[in-house]
């Protein structure tokens, strides 16, 4: 039972979610990424260190170490909810394949409890840190931000291949998965871009969805908490209609296209 004490670094436990996978579900969120999104909604999870951010002027910590142990009480108070309605815990970040060791013995000790699990991930690592998990996992939510490896690493720090690549092969390892593209005015958001996804999602054995995440503001007041510059601050959400034609054009695939998580 040594996993149980795996020590990671986490920064935020949600209950009730119903947007991280099927059902009502806990999310456990985790510190670190490999990547710096220009979007992203979480800049807290972005580093390792425990840091503070600053909310309306008060220091709060963001960032506490834990035990697989310690968090398996708080998941499973909610069973339950996961029962009726076919839920679980899904862990997300920050980026969970930056924390390895301790993903996978989360997932092994959610998975010895019965339940439904999931992560968020970029897919971003080593394949052969990917393989460590995928034994203890129900589904895997991936992103795939754009197809064009330059364009993508001009709004994300990385390069594209190996995410592609590892697409390949978590799909071919049989656990389910499912696309994700979060629609990003200016970097993404146009008809060929949208589509050349979708198209290459309809190719992965297996893959049945593709989920269109619309771009928004909701992490902008982190940044300056955290006394960072937000790149996208004169970028406008993309309106329903537009969401709407996307979502049309990526039906092109034969994929089931759906907006939102």
């Amino acid at each position: 039972m040594d996993y149980l004490n795996t020590k990671g670094r986490i920064f935020n436990i949600q209950r009730f979610s119903i947007h991280d996978g099927p059902g009502i579900r806990t999310i456990v969120f985790l510190k670190g990424c490999f990547m710096r999104c220009a979007w992203c909604c979480n800049p807290e999870s972005q580093r390792y260190d425990i840091e503070t951010l600053y909310e309306n002027g008060s220091p709060k910590t963001v960032g506490k170490d834990v035990l697989v142990k310690d968090l398996i009480p708080e998941v499973l108070a909610d069973v339950p909810f996961y029962r009726r309605s076919g839920g679980g815990v899904t862990l997300s970040g920050g980026e969970v394949l930056a924390q390895p060791e301790f993903a996978r013995d989360l997932l092994r000790a959610f998975k010895n409890e019965g339940l439904h699990t999931a992560i968020e991930t970029t897919a971003n690592a080593p394949f052969e840190v990917i393989e460590s998990v995928l034994p203890y996992l129900d589904l895997c939510l991936m992103d795939i931000k754009h197809m064009d490896s330059k364009k993508h690493k001009e709004y994300t720090t990385s390069g594209n291949e190996r995410i592609l690549e590892n697409a390949k092969k978590i799909a071919e390892s049989g656990v389910e998965l499912i696309i994700r593209t979060p629609v990003i005015p200016t970097f993404n958001d146009t008809a060929e871009e949208i589509k050349a996804i979708s198209k290459f999602a309809s190719t992965l054995k297996g893959v049945k969805e593709h989920h269109l995440l619309p771009y928004h503001r909701l992490g902008q007041d982190k940044y300056t908490g955290l006394h960072r510059n937000y790149a996208l601050k004169d970028i406008e959400p993309p309106t329903k209609e537009k969401m709407e034609y996307l979502k049309s054009v990526a039906e092109e695939s034969g994929l089931k296209i759906q907006i939102g998580g």
